[in-house]
């Protein structure tokens, strides 16, 4: 019998070993092909008596599978979609039907009556994983990923991960891994007990041959008469101190805003009342209601589908061939540049770090030390790995080092006049055909090109803070940006595994313009005198990460106050809040409250271990009105709201061009409640109509900053998504 995703070789002791190996493809996924397949396999092996037991292994290096193929399950939405307008009862039947067949599957593997060992290589997530929990044994390489993340992409583990995990696991570190969607290390995944065995790579298929020449047994520990849960029956004395807390935690992570998420603690604990097949219908269920919500279609579209596009490089120019970034020069050895400079090196990249003295450079070459020093604290990188990448950065106070570099990036002081300075002094140093781009935030592209001797060669790439956690970079076009500029810039960015929005050149381009609305709605909230813990809440039940307070602590108050004294000089008074202005003066220039990096902003930083707070001085600054006036759900609304109305206005005004860049950046860049898809699957999800009515009522109640802009009113009367009226070619609507 052939197949086209797998091989099945039996050897001389009745073990059969069965090799996963997509062709064209650089790791497994699952397909209904390859369950089709799977499923043939495990009749194959029952059904030969020769065969006493199988070894399931991959044809992959470095990676067993990441799982099921997202875009099959956007199928389902789709195909939900199309049928339940003809008929409803019977989309949700065929969903249920459908979505369930990875979970049979398996359901048919552990209940075989032949024992089936996962030979763990590396990669091992979400639907693989589940795969490997259902099979009767367990051995990874030292080297393996493990884990089930679905929970990122606003779904769940669905083919038997709430019920295999806390049937192998205590309940409590079951609900954390699954909740979080955390990615587990073998030895922790063997404590867990999910893995059996660790071994060396070239152990493991033969180590997994000898769990089964040693008599595996095939029937799993929860089909066997007395099981019994590893933390004992829900209705016992440590589920009525669990449960509890679990509730109480689970609303204090997500809000109540992940439909995946509540799901999860749904399943688990109704699933650990029953036998397991009945348990499995239970989550099976729930899986086909989370697959109908549009956070779980949202979701999926904006952190995989689109993701995926955008990092393997849907807006990259292709008549340019790749460029070949060997060498790159930074300009500016502090935080900024020293951490672009840290993630260039681990890329492979040699690195000149240039700053106005030796001893300046040599700090930001430090700062590459601190982070491998960690790594190595952690167990996550060698001693060996620390020193060659210490090797390729090369700190000095000379620009003419920069004259074999491919490419440099200016992260000099975010000042217009510094900035010019830096650029005139790189170019007199660069080869004639190597590509300046400039790190700024805020400042537009075109204005600091005109320091360069070849607009064509300029380009933006803003990196957010900090550089080695953020996974977001926006690449900004000037006017004169040439094709190649744009196609090196995001060869960079794939080269140091980030992910890449391109925009057009405006004043904070896309991300800061959005941030600053969610920063500035702070601002009015203090000055209409709601509580500063309640704007903060209010933020956080919105589903952003960090409220704005404490936000702007983070990007310091002082930067703020930069950012819109240059606003005020270059776009006139018209473009700033006089009270904004004077706010933020009065943090900085009376009180010195700068932000975090001054231990003192919106919150006081007292030393370790007592924890950050709001600053007490804020309700003598900003009186504080009675809570019980005012309108909680208003103070959610008025966030999301600002941010989406801005990124619709970049829309309108062409710096964003394709809806995939500001969901993506919305969410990589600053946090935009995930659970929405972004900013503008925010306004899609509900509707066009109803954003605008929103939008209406929000600038009766707060200021005309509301109102809806032309394009979002004209939407509404068309009944319009974003993704429909905007999208590319390649990119899919909705």
């Amino acid at each position: 019998m052939s197949y086209s995703n797998f091989t099945l070789e039996p050897d001389a002791d009745g073990i059969a070993l069965v090799t996963w190996d997509m062709p064209g493809r650089s790791m497994n996924v699952f397909t209904f092909e390859v369950m089709d397949e799977l499923d043939r396999i495990i009749d194959a092996v029952v059904g030969d008596a020769a065969i006493k037991g199988a070894v399931i292994a991959s044809g992959k290096a470095g990676s067993f599978s990441g799982g099921a193929d997202l875009k099959m399950i956007r199928g389902l939405f789709e195909a939900f979609d199309a049928k339940r307008r003809a008929d409803a009862a019977g989309a949700v039947a065929e969903l249920f039907e459908r979505a369930g067949q990875m979970s049979r599957l398996y359901r048919k593997l552990e209940t075989c009556g032949k024992p089936f060992v996962a030979a763990i290589n590396g990669t091992c997530l979400g639907g693989a994983f589940e795969l490997a929990l259902a099979c009767h044994g367990r051995v990874a390489a030292r080297e393996a990923k493990l884990g089930l993340p679905e929970v990122k992409v606003g779904i769940f583990p669905g083919a038997g991960g709430t019920q295999r995990v806390p049937r192998l696991a205590d309940t409590q570190a079951a609900l954390e891994m699954l909740l979080k969607g955390s990615t587990l290390s073998p030895d922790k995944a063997k404590r867990m007990n999910l893995v059996d065995e660790v071994v060396e790579a070239e152990a493991l298929v033969e180590r997994a041959k000898e769990l089964l020449r040693a008599g595996l047994s095939p029937v799993k520990p929860w089909d066997k008469p007395g099981f019994k849960l590893p933390s004992g029956p829900v209705y016992s004395a440590g589920g009525a101190q669990l449960w509890p807390a679990v509730a109480s935690l689970y609303r204090k992570e997500t809000q109540d805003n992940y439909p995946g998420a509540r799901a999860i603690v749904k399943c688990v604990y109704e699933g650990l009342l029953l036998p397991i097949d009945q348990a499995l219908r239970v989550e099976l269920r729930y899986f086909a209601h989370v697959l109908q919500t549009t956070e779980a279609a949202m979701m999926i579209r904006s952190l995989f589908v689109s993701m995926q596009e955008l990092g393997k490089g849907a807006r990259r120019p292709k008549d340019v061939p790749p460029q070949a970034i060997r060498r790159l020069g930074v300009l500016g050895a502090g935080f900024m540049g020293a951490g672009i400079a840290y993630v260039a090196a681990k890329a492979g990249l040699e690195v000149v770090l240039i700053d106005r003295d030796q001893e300046a450079a040599d700090k930001g070459k430090a700062h590459s030390r601190e982070l491998m020093e960690k790594l190595v604290s952690q167990g996550r990188a060698t001693r060996e790995e620390t020193d060659a990448l210490l090797a390729r950065i090369h700190p000095t106070p000379d620009y003419g080092a920069l004259g074999e570099a491919d490419l440099v990036i200016e992260a000099v002081f975010e000042d217009r006049d510094v900035k010019a300075e830096a650029t005139r002094r790189a170019a007199a140093a660069m080869k004639a055909d190597a590509i300046f781009a400039s790190n700024t935030s805020t400042i537009p592209i075109t204005a600091l090109a005109e320091a360069f001797p070849d607009p064509e060669r300029f380009v933006g790439i803003h990196f957010f803070s900090p550089v080695d956690k953020m996974m977001l970079t926006e690449v900004i076009l000037g006017e004169k940006t040439g094709e190649r500029a744009l196609a090196t810039a995001l060869d960079l960015v794939k080269a140091i595994r980030k992910t890449p929005i391109v925009v057009n050149d405006t004043r904070g381009f896309f991300a800061n313009r959005c941030v600053f609305r969610y920063i500035h709605e702070a601002y009015e909230m203090l000055l209409e005198g709601v509580p500063p813990a309640m704007i903060e809440n209010a933020a956080k039940a919105a589903g952003m990460p960090v409220g704005p307070l404490a936000l702007n602590d983070e990007v310091a108050v002082d930067l703020s106050q930069r950012i819109l004294r240059a606003t005020l000089r270059d776009a006139g008074p018209e473009a700033v809040d006089p009270r904004h202005m004077d706010l933020v003066d009065r943090m900085v220039d009376e009180l010195g409250r700068k932000g975090r990096k001054a231990g003192k902003g919106f919150y006081d930083y007292p030393a370790k271990p007592a924890r950050k707070h709001l600053w007490p001085g804020l309700a003598e600054m900003f009186p504080p009105r009675d809570a019980e006036e005012i309108d909680f759900s208003d103070l959610k609304h008025r966030f999301l709201a600002t941010m989406a109305l801005e990124a619709a206005r970049t829309m309108e005004e062409g710096v964003v061009t394709d809806p995939r860049e500001a969901d993506v950046g919305s969410i990589l860049g600053f946090g935009y409640a995930p659970y929405t898809g972004g900013t503008l699957s925010y306004i899609d999800g509900m509707g066009a109509k109803a954003f605008v009515k929103l939008c209406e009522t929000l600038a009766k109640r707060y200021g005309a900053r509301f109102a809806p802009t032309p394009l979002l009113q004209e939407m509404a009367r068309k009944e319009e998504t974003f993704y429909a009226r905007f999208a590319p070619a390649g990119a899919e609507a909705a």
